[in-house]
């Protein structure tokens, strides 16, 4: 007798809705929103994760929004949350009010001045601001960057250390085309005025979702670290915008030299090195083989049709060929 199915619990529910929700490709939530709701067929199930989901993934993904009133673009991140859904914009000292649910802006208000960066700190957070954005503007297109001090805010002047992350996140949304890639990348710069250092620590994140007819997802992290002199506002500015520039200018150069040579060498490799026969195969001469005779011959098989079609259809998934 088989067994009967039991029935999942609503919290049960809840996790694996939260679970569909968090793993979303980046700028597809709402559509995996949109199915689950149908899905479960219960509003309170998918309000209780939606509302436990969104915010985590809005601020994994460093979503941008529009603030209302004409003061620009928020990034939703980690760095910039105060309290409830308030999120800090440094760029125009403002805070936005998010509804993470529907990813829009509903309020902004001035930030106060405990929510920003002594003038000591915030004119190097200025200046390192205005290169990141000079650079971002450059080599995305569709991307946006914050700065933010998220230790030593209160320095007053020299002889004391503070740190800032500098975050640029962009993304290029294509789903009637079935693709979606982002880029976030997260600077902490550690300014050590003891030693004269500024320490950097990046951490890069390549997502690339394509899906027509099919299921392919990119997701590629890199770390990075380098340092370089403490100096003015301006000059360390400079210098650590020509830093992130190198090691990301490096990092998209080394993803694309992989991924150009995947036909020629990484497929090759995923195959044995030596077949059973202990005989290198002729990748230069495929044709010679008549896989079909060979096959029917060893098994001792005459059926000929029935081994043609079954490698018919394995040419379009290996590029295994039947030759007559």
């Amino acid at each position: 007798m088989a067994e009967e199915e039991t029935e999942l619990s609503d919290k049960q529910k809840k996790e694996i809705a939260k679970w569909f929700l968090l793993n979303a490709p980046a700028g597809e939530i709402q559509y995996v929103a949109k199915d689950l709701k149908f899905v479960l067929n219960n509003d309170d199930v998918y309000d209780e994760a939606a509302s436990e989901a969104f915010p985590v993934y809005n601020k994994s993904h460093m979503i941008c929004l529009e603030m209302p009133g004409r003061f620009g673009d928020v990034l939703v991140t980690s760095y910039g949350e105060l309290q409830g859904n308030e999120y800090l914009d440094p760029k125009t000292a403002q805070v936005a009010i998010v509804d993470h649910v529907k990813q829009v802006c509903t309020e902004v208000r001035p930030a106060t001045d405990e929510e920003l960066s002594t003038p000591y700190v915030e004119e190097y957070r200025c200046a390192l601001e205005a290169e990141m954005l000079k650079y971002v503007g450059e080599a995305y297109p569709k991307g946006s960057c914050s700065v933010y001090c998220i230790n030593g805010k209160d320095v007053e002047g020299p002889g004391y250390d503070f740190e800032l992350v500098a975050v640029i996140s962009a993304a290029r949304l294509s789903p009637q085309n079935f693709c979606t890639g982002s880029w976030q990348s997260i600077w902490n710069i550690e300014c050590k005025d003891d030693i004269q250092v500024l320490e950097l620590k990046g951490k890069l994140q390549v997502g690339a979702h394509y899906f027509e007819e099919g299921n392919v997802q990119l997701d590629a992290k890199h770390e990075c670290r380098d340092s370089t002199m403490f100096q003015s506002p301006d000059d360390s500015a400079i210098a650590i915008a020509s830093l992130i520039r190198h090691h990301e200018t490096e990092y998209l150069a080394s993803l694309e030299a992989s991924y150009l040579n995947l036909p020629d060498a990484t497929f090759k490799d995923l195959r044995r090195k030596l077949p059973v026969t202990r005989t290198l195969f002729p990748w230069h001469s495929t044709s010679q083989f008549n896989l079909t005779r060979e096959i029917s011959k060893e098994l001792g098989i005459g059926n000929f049709e029935s081994l043609q079609l079954f490698f018919a259809c394995l040419y379009p998934l290996f590029g295994v060929q039947v030759v007559e």
